[in-house]
């Protein structure tokens, strides 16, 4: 699976010297976005089955998706860090230990 990212123009932060640049939210938003892709896509399933999975067991749709978000970041982290592939399997095998965080 490749995964595209794309730039987008956000907007500062509306406090003055508010310490938080709004890169967090900008990234929370791009993973989310991600997520939505993979959904939307079926691809992998998984991950649609395991936002359902997660709201079944009495999880909010932004907490799962936080979940889920913890995995994919796992993922990237590695790709980046690393520069090492995309590892589906552990993605996959990260959203089923869900809500348990991958290591």
């Amino acid at each position: 699976m490749v995964m595209k990212i794309r730039k987008r123009n956000h907007p500062k932060p509306e406090e003055p010297g508010n310490p938080d640049d709004g890169s967090s939210e900008i990234m929370r938003e791009t993973i989310f976005e991600a997520i939505r892709t993979q959904i939307r896509n079926d691809e992998p399933p998984e991950t649609a089955l395991t936002l359902n999975r997660l709201r079944a067991e009495g999880h909010s749709e932004e907490e799962a998706m936080k979940l889920i978000g913890c995995a994919l970041s796992v993922e990237i982290f590695e790709a980046m860090k690393y520069g090492t592939p995309y590892d589906s399997e552990r993605y996959r095998r990260n959203l089923e230990r869900l809500p348990t965080l991958p290591f």
